[in-house]
């Protein structure tokens, strides 16, 4: 259950991309903070062209825009977390490196936004392995969905088994703990955690419905709850359970895929 007055008057950051329709991006997440009673605010990395169905174009606003808006904003906002979505480009990794090794004491939750739900790629491929190292070490926990989780560990993921060892590896590679999300496998739904040292696994049932932005909100409830106190496995059941709940409320506004409301 969600307790506003746990949060107080603080701040919570989202760097990721503009999505006009609102269903996923900066605007999502500014949305998820507020519900969890903080201040949202945000800095743009790419804005996009999209609606509920697709991706049709991709703007970098690259890292001078990037590091512009950051210094402007913690000039007058200090913030008690971060979460980084979508990076944009090749060009804003420096950048991204930059600002999160000024926060090594506040919860940070990246969720790597590679590709679209539509293909269209949202980071150059072959910037990845950059990408990672400038994350290593330096964030609270990595929350791949099961493209992403391959995608960085080199196995295709089929199975709760295999999402363990794709978790293992990824904790391997860049030293942070790892929440591998499952919702896209084939049988029944479970996320899998790994911190380092222990598994933890969380079975639920698959929501009906296609819900632009799940990622999205996850990680940002995910952050939330890391602010008000929860530890790690405890604020990934939190989220998950709140990001369910949230989806059979999300409604088609649009021709496409669902978003989902707040209010």
């Amino acid at each position: 259950m969600i307790t506003k007055n746990h949060a107080g008057k603080r701040a919570l950051l989202s760097i990721a991309g503009y999505d006009p329709s609102s269903g996923a991006g900066v605007l999502l997440d500014v949305a998820v903070f507020r519900r969890f009673g903080f201040l949202g605010t945000g800095i743009l990395t790419a804005v996009t062209v999209q609606n509920s169905r697709q991706v049709m174009d991709v703007r970098c606003l690259g890292r001078r825009f990037l590091i512009s808006q950051y210094e402007t904003l913690v000039r007058d906002v200090s913030p008690s977390g971060i979460k980084v979505g979508m990076v944009g480009c090749r060009q804003n990794i420096p950048a991204l490196g930059r600002i999160l090794a000024q926060h090594p004491d506040i919860p940070i939750v990246v969720d790597p936004v590679f590709r679209a739900s539509s293909g269209r790629w949202l980071l150059e491929k072959e910037a990845i392995p950059s990408y990672l190292s400038r994350i290593k070490g330096r964030i609270s926990i990595l929350t791949p969905n099961l493209y992403e989780a391959a995608l960085i560990s080199g196995r295709r993921l089929r199975e709760p088994e295999a999402m363990k060892e794709a978790a293992r590896r990824i904790v391997d590679r860049i030293a942070v703990p790892c929440l591998v999300k499952g919702g896209h496998l084939a049988g029944s739904v479970v996320d899998v955690l790994y911190d380092g040292r222990q598994f933890y696994l969380f079975p639920h049932e698959r929501e009906p419905g296609d819900v632009h932005g799940t990622g999205c909100f996850l990680s940002s409830s995910l952050l939330s709850y890391l602010v008000m106190g929860k530890s790690l496995a405890e604020a990934c059941a939190l989220a998950s359970e709140f990001t369910r709940k949230s989806i059979r409320k999300a409604e088609r506004l649009g021709k496409g895929r669902e978003i989902f409301f707040l209010f």
